[in-house]
């Protein structure tokens, strides 16, 4: 089997695996993760299969949706992998990209996995967090989960541990600061970075507005970014 019918595959089996999946982490959002990877790969010396599969398969099972369980989306991706006859190295370093792709694994200390590969899935994945896009998913993900928009008494959390952050129930607003606005910094290519920046500028301009409109008497009373 080719490369191309690889990826073809895994792009079948993702969507049909992701068939009525919140509208933040359905297969759209992995279509775009796809493509800001190859985007972001034509600068960088990479595996293009590795980073391939590791976006289309990198929110195959979101811990979020599996009672934070981390380890069902490897292992289902490691199946299909190996079904599909791609080599050991390859599956490897495609499953290695899922286990330390996420926010929340930054908050942990300790050393980590690295590859060239996985700071560009990272970094394709984080820009779909940002910008016009990144919004829209934000306040469609507290809907799903019932959330205030915003609250005013409750400040973010800007010193969380893993599993604080994995547990918390704060107002969307809040997750601008606790995670949206600060992966401008954590990029790790010149793509990536270049692209962040746009969009983290947006972000900015966004909230100004929301204050605004939040409270005409008082504008600009929001949290400082």
């Amino acid at each position: 089997m080719t490369n191309s019918e690889i990826v073809e595959q895994t792009i079948a089996f993702v969507k049909e695996t992701l068939q009525g999946a919140e509208g933040g982490h359905d297969w759209f959002h992995i279509q775009r993760v796809f493509k800001n990877t190859l985007l972001i790969a034509k600068e960088e010396k990479v595996d293009v299969l590795v980073v391939s599969l590791g976006a289309l398969l990198h929110d195959i099972a979101d811990a979020k949706f599996n009672d934070g369980d981390e380890t069902v989306g490897p292992k289902l991706a490691q199946h299909f992998l190996t079904d599909l006859g791609v080599n050991k190295d390859t599956i490897d370093h495609v499953i290695k990209i899922i286990e330390n792709i996420s926010f929340k694994n930054s908050l942990e200390k300790g050393k980590k996995f690295s590859s060239i590969e996985l700071e560009v899935v990272q970094d394709a994945d984080r820009l779909d967090a940002l910008g016009a896009i990144g919004i829209a998913r934000a306040f469609n993900y507290g809907g799903f989960k019932n959330r205030e928009l915003y609250n005013p008494e409750i400040a973010p959390n800007l010193k969380m541990t893993k599993a604080e952050y994995k547990k918390s129930t704060a107002p969307t607003l809040n997750h601008f600061y606790e995670k949206l606005l600060l992966l401008k910094d954590k990029m790790n290519t010149v793509t990536g970075t270049k692209l962040a920046e746009q969009r983290h500028d947006y972000m900015l301009d966004y909230l100004e507005q929301f204050y605004q409109e939040w409270d005409p008497l008082q504008p600009n009373t929001g949290f400082t970014a």
